[in-house]
């Protein structure tokens, strides 16, 4: 059977679709590790679990979805003619969602957790869990929800995928379906083209017109192919957007823990994390550590929104970080809390779990799931796969 990353049902306990679901698994659970490590940092701090964390996680989307309006990929343009994505675009979405998040997360640290630093942890977490309501109920009001918004498709300079057979079709059918792939291609791209031009400088709609008509042709060619090939062979589809993913998310995780281990504001992290007072009479600044850990932990949330959103193709709402953001507490509980390569583990964990539970046809407890593996780990391991041994006093 032809072998894709669409998580489908259908192909439940398919052992020709495992590979695809595995991989599936891994590249979304390189999100879910970002937004752990957000979870993970805040707690090594403060010993606070920031859940308003999946708010900033949905802030990060709406902010990748107002710069792509800004660029001109509103829905009303893009209907009366697409114009083509590029990377610098692309760039713009990942770098504003960064920055944006980064100062979001700064200014619920400053205006809504420093003031409770001092008091019983329980006014923290409550404080965290209001602020996580205000943003979710308060930013419908500001927020476009209805109809909730999407961040089209052209704005995504990476579409397309990357195959890789792990059994081949028959050479002949391999030879026709690669050329009807390729002419679908060139088809879409001129007819694409075309339409921009037609925005930009204007053109004759007759050839719009003929190059509509061989796109058409073009998709039905490919689509008869595809489905010829699909019983003759077993194959890995992996989307280009989904590789960007998890590339960029691995360079971001590399970059923290540079940061935390190379580096003078990371020291002050590491010391920070083992005694708060201790590291304050020692002259470590620690409302600069508490700064900059909120900054990148937020920070990381917006990449990983921007990405979730552009390449999943997912609605956004300001419940968009409802879901995520509990995957991503989990992953850090589940990797050890305060461990920001527990946190990457959990993430990876949870990504695999959610694509194996797709993958057995479940889908519908695949939110679910995650729960049940955090109750076995934290059975057998209190502190988490990676968590310190070491015991609290109280």
């Amino acid at each position: 059977m032809g072998l894709g990353l669409t998580l489908l049902p259908l192909a439940a306990f398919d052992p020709a679709t495992l590979p695809g679901q595995l991989v599936y698994g891994i590249l979304i659970g390189s999100i879910y590790a970002l937004v752990a490590l957000g979870y993970t940092m805040v707690y090594g701090i403060l010993k606070l679990i920031n859940f308003a964390h999946g708010e900033v996680f949905m802030l990060g989307a709406y902010v990748a979805l107002f710069i792509s309006w800004a660029l001109g990929y509103t829905p009303e343009e893009m209907q009366r003619a697409p114009m083509p994505s590029s990377l610098m675009v692309l760039g713009l979405m990942l770098v504003g969602s960064m920055v944006v998040c980064g100062l979001v997360g700064v200014l619920i640290e400053f205006m809504a957790y420093r003031p409770m630093r001092n008091q019983p942890r329980i006014s923290a977490l409550i404080t965290a869990i209001g602020v996580s309501l205000l943003l979710q109920y308060g930013g419908a009001l500001f927020l476009p929800v209805s109809p909730p918004p999407v961040i089209r498709e052209e704005a995504n300079p990476v579409q397309g995928s990357l195959r890789v057979w792990i059994q081949k079709p028959p050479e002949p059918l391999l030879g026709q379906y690669t050329e009807a792939e390729r002419e679908f291609e060139q088809a879409k791209d001129a007819h694409k083209n075309e339409q921009y031009k037609i925005r930009t400088n204007g053109t004759t709609e007759e050839k719009l017109a003929a190059l509509s008509d061989k796109l058409a042709a073009a998709r039905t060619r490919y689509s008869d192919l595809e489905r010829q090939i699909q019983p003759k062979s077993i194959r890995l589809i992996l989307p280009h957007g989904l590789l960007v993913m998890a590339g960029t998310s691995l360079v971001l995780m590399l970059f923290l823990r540079w940061l935390v281990m190379k580096t003078k504001i990371g020291r002050g992290m590491r010391a920070v994390s083992q005694d708060f007072d201790s590291a304050a009479l020692m002259g470590v600044n620690v409302n600069t550590v508490v700064f900059t850990t909120f900054l990148i932990g937020s920070a990381l949330a917006g990449a990983g929104a921007m990405m979730y959103a552009l390449f999943q193709g997912l609605t956004i709402s300001t419940f968009f970080g409802v879901a995520p953001g509990l995957k991503g507490f989990v992953a850090a509980v589940v990797g050890g809390i305060g461990n920001i390569p527990g946190a990457v583990l959990g993430g990876l964990i949870m990504g695999v779990a959610e694509a194996l539970v797709i993958w057995s046809g479940l889908d519908m407890f695949k939110d679910a799931f995650g729960f049940v593996i955090l109750i076995i780990v934290l059975l057998i391991l209190p502190k988490g796969l990676l968590g310190s041994n070491k015991v609290e006093k109280v």
